[in-house]
């Protein structure tokens, strides 16, 4: 049996940072830099790989405030230095393989994450995240779509840990 595809809404965040787009473009593509943001509040990056390139991939794993280790995979279809960046985002295991999210079954197994990175006024960044599940199951889009409230909280989270480390690096 083949499943249909479903095609909802995308996840879009927006946020201005009080850095240029070369800043931020350093702190998604740098791994020492981005284990010290990345993730939601209460988080702490444990493992962190990357192979910056179309095709390449960032596998990590971060830990969160439960104690819980969920492991993550990018593999990068666009590397537009420093305005876009183009991955799939799945949840992983340690040896890289592919795997549901560990809190929700219905999730879907691959996301396409666009994020860009435009000049604001001021010296600023103006950065957009957009996340649409590939290939999702109408039982996926509905979880995605249900979980916009909580995509939105946990992005908000690590752009705050964000505008922190910003803050400290200047």
């Amino acid at each position: 049996m083949v499943a249909a595809e479903a095609k909802n809404k995308d996840f879009v965040t927006t946020r201005i940072f009080d850095a240029p787009p070369a800043t931020l473009w350093k702190c998604f593509t740098e791994p020492e830099r981005m284990k010290e943001w990345f993730g939601p509040k209460g988080s702490v990056v444990v493992s962190s790989t990357m192979d910056l390139r179309v095709g390449g991939s960032y596998h990590g794993a971060m830990r969160d405030g439960e104690g819980r280790v969920m492991w993550a995979k990018f593999v990068y279809r666009e590397v537009t230095p420093p305005r876009r960046l183009v991955w799939e985002h799945s949840f992983s295991d340690e040896a890289g393989g592919l795997t549901r999210h560990p809190l929700s079954p219905t999730w879907p197994l691959r996301l396409l994450t666009t994020v860009t990175f435009e000049e604001a006024a001021g010296g600023k960044c103006k950065l957009t995240l957009t996340w649409s599940p590939l290939e999702a199951t109408a039982e996926e889009q509905a979880t995605f779509d249900a979980a916009h409230d909580g995509m939105k909280m946990g992005w908000g989270g690590s752009f705050e840990r964000l505008d922190d480390y910003l803050a400290g690096h200047k």
